[in-house]
């Protein structure tokens, strides 16, 4: 039933405008599913007005802890949100997603989501408050629902200011990566089908989803339909279980709700913000669809990169981490997000002739880095670090550069003489995911940056205390420390030779700042800055599984999430090389198994060779440090 609610004008500081809100109108997709939308219209003098459109998974009268400020760490709601931008002149629509909340349907996590933005737009254009304008704002599945219908290349799309998310393509990163899948899939299935309009109504459904244990189920591979922690839940089970088993990129990866790449030709030509940070999953889609759409669109485009965990734009650590006063968005870049969004729109959706330029830099970035590195009274690492503006990404003078790695266990940027280093890979026994680019990953796994260093028990994974440089599944390469500061600033790639006597494994590495011994941390202290992986039945391509030879030599190519870091003097640039990185990532079994069918597992040796005529190194992006 749609109801009318007026929101009073606020006593102080707000625009003296009512609010008027239309609550719960069901709005026709073409199959006749009507989602449940909310309007917020100011109450002044009736006219066609600039449409902000927000449609979430998470409930449209919900919070989201992201939407809070340095000012006021509460979380507002989104109707309060709505309420300011309402007040500011905009008609705000909020909208639940098809099968979440008070929308009809099956919810069918991304693969709707360009269809039924589209249609939502054409209803929008038809109301007599619109004046044919419509903005997109959001974050994280707000920001994925923004591309997706991008990716269509509505007419009435006017602006858009995608926050953590807008996949470039779901396969490479933020559903799989490398050919491996994101566990993290897993564990917001098992939370959102938990909050699922069905469950509410049904306590057999509720009881039976809440018997599972989801830390353990992470442990199993693969789950099927039926056999899974979400089989209570068919409509989740379904997606998570379709996801994970196609493990080939093709057609179906290549739809408008979860590939821009894919759809850039007819991508919406229209200012566009991407907005993530270097803790976030979403770090690779942010840099690679600003990077492409800025080639080919007139925009604006404008890319912003913190240091921040997913959506945490107002805090200024990341898991272990802190950055100091100025790592926020408050205060650096506008005095919170409500206000840089409101400026973003008065400039480029309501085209008002005063606005000036909220992002005049194509590209705000924060270095981090360049702290004290003792420990906070907050009990965390004083990485510190700066804001800079850039004309482009990768920044002009960040020259991408090799450091070989050479079978001592150095790195250098000198060639590495002839030479191997094994290590070992038992699926039983993974390797620990500690911090990094992840989200959603509760209660198993935390994002941000931490010592490298096993503190606690996941399913029997880790010893407790131990570093992960000391594990027999580990490699390590480092520099010598540093002689002077090296600022690595842009995406990072490493090529590497390797064998295994398993028909496929798995190659992961990560970057680490090494911090040297100090009275706060006697042990030193090893920084996670970035992650790759590369399932290696996919070396040649994702598009064709092919297992190894035991034994064989091959060359492979494996991407890592991009970063900006200056590693200080004294500091050591280190590298990590293993064949797991659990629960971010599925654990390969070494059967060379298709994802979803079930195998025994085999523990593998694998090698990485040096060398003139096996040259692994990494490539990293190195600008001349700057001056603090």
């Amino acid at each position: 039933m749609t109801v009318v609610d007026v929101i009073a004008p606020p006593e102080v500081a707000l625009p003296e405008v009512a609010v008027v809100v239309i609550r719960d109108v069901m709005v026709p997709m073409r199959d006749g599913v009507r989602l449940a939308t909310d309007v917020y219209l100011p109450a002044d003098t009736p006219r066609p007005r600039s449409v902000i459109l927000e449609r979430t998974p998470y409930d449209k009268s919900g919070t989201n802890h992201a939407d809070r400020t340095l000012a006021l760490p509460q979380p507002r709601s989104k109707p309060e949100i709505a309420t300011d931008f309402a007040r500011a002149g905009y008609v705000y629509v909020l909208q639940d997603c098809r099968g979440r909340y008070g929308s009809e349907g099956v919810f069918s996590k991304y693969l709707n989501e360009a269809d039924d933005g589209f249609d939502t737009l054409n209803w929008l254009i038809d109301q007599p408050w619109c004046d044919g304008r419509v903005g997109m704002t959001g974050l994280s599945y707000s920001a994925h629902v923004q591309a997706a219908v991008a990716a269509l290349g509505h007419p009435a799309l006017a602006a858009l200011f995608m926050d953590s998310g807008g996949f470039s393509s779901g396969y490479h990163s933020g559903i799989r990566q490398g050919g491996a899948f994101e566990l993290k899939q897993l564990t917001w299935a098992y939370k959102h089908a938990l909050l699922a309009p069905a469950t509410a109504a049904d306590p057999a459904r509720r009881a039976a989803l809440e018997a599972q244990d989801i830390g353990v189920w992470t442990r199993v591979n693969p789950w099927r339909h039926g056999h899974s922690p979400l089989t209570a839940a068919p409509e989740y089970e379904d997606f998570v279980v379709g996801l994970w088993s196609r493990e080939t990129f093709g057609p179906f990866w290549e739809q408008p709700d979860i590939c821009a790449a894919a759809h850039y030709g007819r991508f919406s030509d229209v200012p566009m913000v991407f907005m993530s940070s270097w803790y976030d999953p979403y770090a690779l889609a942010a840099t690679e669809n600003f990077a492409a759409l800025r080639r080919t669109k007139k925009g604006p485009v404008r890319l912003v990169m913190g240091p921040w965990t997913h959506g945490q734009r107002s805090v200024s650590h990341a898991g272990d981490v802190e950055f100091g006063p100025d790592a926020t968005l408050d205060g650096q870049l506008a005095d919170d997000y409500v206000a840089l969004r409101l400026a973003w729109f008065d400039r480029h959706l309501r085209r008002i002739p005063s606005a000036a330029e909220p992002l005049a830099s194509s590209v705000s970035l924060f270095v981090m880095g360049g702290g004290s590195g003792r420990r906070t009274t907050g009990g965390r690492l004083d990485h510190g670090g700066r804001w800079e503006q850039e004309a482009e990404w990768p920044p002009a003078a960040a020259v991408p550069t090799a450091f070989h790695l050479s079978a001592d266990g150095g790195l250098s940027t000198r060639c590495a003489s002839c030479g191997q280093r094994d290590w070992r890979h038992d699926p039983a026994n993974p390797v620990p995911t500690i911090g990094g680019a992840v989200a959603s990953g509760a209660p198993l796994m935390a994002a941000g940056g931490f010592d490298q260093r096993e503190t606690g028990d996941l399913y029997g994974a880790t010893v407790p205390g131990r570093a992960l440089a000391d594990r027999d599944d580990v490699l390590i390469f480092q520099t010598p420390p540093l002689e002077a500061p090296v600022e690595v600033i842009g995406p990072i790639v490493a090529r590497l030779w390797v064998s295994s006597t398993a028909v496929d494994t798995d190659v992961t590495i990560k970057l680490v700042d090494v911090y040297p011994p100090s009275a706060d941390y006697p042990d030193g202290y090893a920084l996670n800055l970035t992650h790759g992986i590369l399932r290696l039945r996919f070396r040649d391509g994702f598009e064709t599984a092919q297992p190894m030879r035991p034994g064989e030599v091959y060359g492979v190519e494996i991407k890592a999430f991009p970063t900006a870091n200056r590693f200080a003097a004294g500091h050591r640039i280190r590298l990590d090389i293993a064949s797991s990185n659990f629960p971010h990532f599925d654990v390969n079994p070494g059967t060379g198994a298709a994802a979803g069918e079930a195998s025994t597992p085999v523990v593998a040796i694998c090698t990485l060779y040096t060398g003139p005529d096996t040259p692994s190194q990494i490539t990293l992006p190195v600008r001349p440090a700057r001056d603090l």
